[in-house]
């Protein structure tokens, strides 16, 4: 039997385990520093709507100030629970985050079972954004104004109709909100996305529609489509002669839809800190404050906690919604 010398015994240990440290990926490494590598950052939307647009502006901002870039993965299906899940289920290291939205609070009580917890699966990193919508309405309906509007409504046999990019959808339950409010007979009309119900409300099919600021914006400039009023608390500066849903009548209406950056559970309180310090750093910078501006967005920074409370609160509020309305998932 061959026998070794402690020198060469060793020499083999040492070897044998420099050699199990090259297998193990940088990320598991002790000591190695975040993020080390690219961070992919999942969509729930296919691109090009206003979540992915928004989603890619933060994306180049947040990798200059990390040192790495940040990838836009859009994982679409099931108004976003497609890609929410697949970050649930993701590694709580940091390399893995979601755009966590409004449709995730209403999804909550939309569903009758996810795959995922909408609270307990995601640590929040804070809110980038909100959009509000606006209550639009084909010319040729004779309203120019919400008090016109429910008087056409409730004097009308039919009532009266509105559309959405789908049902659950915050444009959906924006209409449905205020046809609580009203108590007005309204008709849903839930079209696949955005585009094909803008473009039977031009057509006259349908009469009107609580659409996302962006998409209505330009109609509304160039007169193909009549702006009653918004649904946020205050003006946008980009219609300022358009009232509030509060000013027209309707205390306390606020609508928007909103964006966030939320990881996995588990993942490291230092990494979610440093994420919001650079979200904040991204959201100060005044180019970024311009596109959002032109995307009649206004960015909300804050903190993990604040996005935390703010979401729970909108699950509760749009639970009473869903139930009111029956509206139910696709």
């Amino acid at each position: 039997m061959t026998s070794y010398s402690a020198p060469r015994r060793q020499w083999l240990a040492f070897a044998a385990a420099l050699a199990c440290s090259a297998a193990l990926p940088l990320q598991a490494q002790p000591g190695a520093p975040w993020p080390s590598k690219p961070v992919k950052l999942v969509v729930g939307y296919a691109a090009g709507g206003a979540t992915d647009v928004i989603a890619r502006l933060v994306a180049i901002k947040l990798g200059e100030q990390l040192g790495q870039p940040m990838l836009v993965d859009n994982r679409t299906g099931a108004n976003s629970n497609v890609g929410a899940e697949y970050v649930a289920r993701a590694p709580a290291d940091g390399y893995t985050l979601y755009v966590y939205t409004i449709a995730n609070t209403i999804n909550a009580s939309l569903y009758g079972k996810l795959g995922y917890d909408p609270v307990k699966d995601f640590e929040p990193i804070g809110l980038i954004a909100k959009i509000p919508n606006i209550l639009v309405v084909n010319p040729s309906l004779p309203v120019k104004s919400v008090a016109e509007y429910v008087r056409f409504a409730k004097e009308s046999k039919e009532g009266i109709t509105f559309a959405s990019s789908g049902s659950g959808s915050s444009i959906h339950l924006s209409g449905e909100m205020f046809k609580m409010q009203a108590g007005l007979n309204m008709l849903h009309v839930p079209y696949r996305g955005s585009a094909p119900a803008v473009t039977d409300l031009l057509g006259g099919q349908v009469q009107s529609m609580f659409d996302n600021t962006p998409s209505a914006l330009p109609h509304v400039q160039g007169g193909r489509l009549r702006a009653l009023a918004i649904t946020s608390a205050r003006r946008s500066t980009l219609l300022p002669d358009v009232p509030t849903l509060a000013e027209s009548g309707y205390p306390g209406f606020d609508v928007q839809s909103w964006f966030g950056l939320a990881a996995p559970a588990g993942t490291p309180r230092p990494v979610i800190d440093r994420l919001n310090a650079a979200l904040g750093k991204v959201l100060a910078a005044p180019d970024v404050r311009q596109r959002l501006q032109d995307l009649a967005a206004s960015p909300e920074p804050g903190t993990p906690e604040q996005m935390r409370s703010f979401a729970a609160a909108e699950i509760t509020r749009w639970r009473d919604v869903v139930k009111a309305s029956g509206a139910k998932a696709e």
